[in-house]
């Protein structure tokens, strides 16, 4: 069955598939999972979506050590 990232529940074991969209399902999980500060940008979407094997935790991860290279 296919993944629906408008409804499905989100965890940080979910993969990040073909299929992946930036929704508001996405966009919640990601505020709870690195606070309100969370925003979406043009390079991080593109990492995202770069093909390479990855999970929703993945992702919180990554955009929460991007956010740390930007605070030095």
């Amino acid at each position: 069955m296919k993944f629906n990232w408008h409804s499905d529940p989100l965890t940080r074991a979910t993969v990040v598939d073909k299929g992946y969209r930036n929704t508001q399902n996405v966009r919640r999980f990601m505020v709870s999972k690195c606070g309100d500060e969370f925003k979406f940008d043009r390079a991080f979407m593109a990492w995202i979506r770069d093909g390479a094997p990855k999970r929703m935790g993945d992702v919180a991860d990554e955009w929460l050590r991007r956010r740390e290279e930007l605070s030095k």
